[in-house]
């Protein structure tokens, strides 16, 4: 196969696939590894590929520039989000000191920690009244009310939550990308969820499947930074860079 024909297999697979290992090209090309690599040296100097370790992605462009408000997105994938939220809070031991991110999915892990006697901090309005009304212990740090997400932010909320050192983090994220990591539109929420993640001895990132491939303005953490809890892994690359787990019935309804 010539070199030009090469490139163009390489486009088209990925088109198709979104991202492959070098191993995979060259089976579909019959060329050698070192063949493989020289073209995705190439094709990224064009900007037409993004390299990862082991192969290549096209570029995420898919770019998340606005947050949608709080009641929007209750309404979008619920049956993955209840999923996702239910195997989370199966995570959270009595002996816990956690951080619950504000976010539509986290705030489905309320429904299901009834009995729980872990210690609970939150920046997310809703989520801390629904902690209260189940007669949970919970905490909420000071900071500016930002309207859309219900969430606290700002210098008030960074400096309260210095204070704390959290057994376990579950936060939400906009997009998750291999080269920008978890990410989101909003500065002052990136600097909450990227303190949460830092002070947390094990952070979760809870996340449907859409939210893979998407990138938005500001990155919380990098993808090794935190664990991954989806209904769906769309591309199993992302599991080279952290640990991901994809939640089935099988999981909501047995023993951990």
């Amino acid at each position: 196969m010539l070199a030009e024909e090469r490139l163009r297999t390489i486009l088209e697979i990925l088109e198709v696939r979104k991202a492959v290992s070098v191993a995979q090209l060259c089976q579909q090309t019959g060329a050698s590894e070192a063949t493989i690599r020289r073209d995705l040296n190439e094709l990224s100097r064009q900007g037409k590929i993004n390299k990862v370790h082991g192969g290549a992605m096209l570029p995420e462009g898919e770019f998340e520039s606005q947050e949608q408000d709080v009641h929007t997105k209750e309404g979008i994938q619920v049956e993955q989000k209840e999923r996702i939220a239910r195997y989370a809070a199966k995570q959270v031991c009595d002996d816990d000191f956690v951080f619950i991110d504000a976010g539509t999915t986290t705030l489905k892990m309320v429904d299901f920690l009834n009995g729980s006697k872990a210690t609970f901090v939150t920046t997310g309005i809703e989520c801390a009244r629904r902690l209260a009304e189940k007669g949970l212990r919970v905490y909420v740090p000071g900071g500016l009310l930002k309207p859309s997400t219900q969430a606290l932010v700002g210098a008030s909320a960074l400096e309260s939550m210095s204070r704390y050192n959290f057994t376990k983090a579950f936060v939400g994220t906009n997009g998750i990308s291999v080269r920008q990591g978890f990410t989101t539109p909003d500065t002052e929420e990136a600097s909450v969820k990227s303190l949460a993640i830092e002070s947390s001895y094990q952070s979760f990132i809870l996340a449907d499947s859409s939210k893979f491939g998407k990138v938005a303005a500001v990155t919380i953490a990098s993808l090794d930074k935190a664990c991954i809890l989806t209904d769906m892994l769309p591309d199993k690359l992302y599991s080279r860079y952290t640990v991901i787990k994809e939640v089935d019935s099988f999981d909501l309804y047995s023993d951990i």
